[in-house]
């Protein structure tokens, strides 16, 4: 997968910016994005400095967080109650 050619580099700094955030499964950069884990992982690889990404794969491995089939059935959704609704990359208000 040549992943510069496929995203915008928008979007591709919105997937580092989910893979990097504790709370956003995989699932959901798959969801939104149509990338793997493992192809985030790669992504990672190639966009970040070397310490940088062996610090990310760190954390970031067997994270309950991170996996939702780790996760309890308590979390059922990719949002928080607090996040904002977006609809067309644009934030609604209320």
């Amino acid at each position: 997968m040549n992943y510069k050619e496929k995203f915008t580099e928008r979007e591709l700094d919105r997937i580092i910016e989910m893979a990097w955030e504790d709370r956003t499964p995989f699932e959901a950069i798959e969801f939104q994005f149509g990338v793997t884990e493992t192809e985030v992982i790669k992504i990672m690889e190639h966009e970040m400095k070397r310490s940088s990404f062996r610090m990310w794969r760190k954390r970031v491995q067997g994270r309950k967080t991170k996996h939702r089939k780790l996760r309890g059935e308590e979390v059922k959704n990719f949002r928080s109650s607090r996040q904002r609704h977006i609809s067309g990359n644009k934030i609604s208000k209320r």
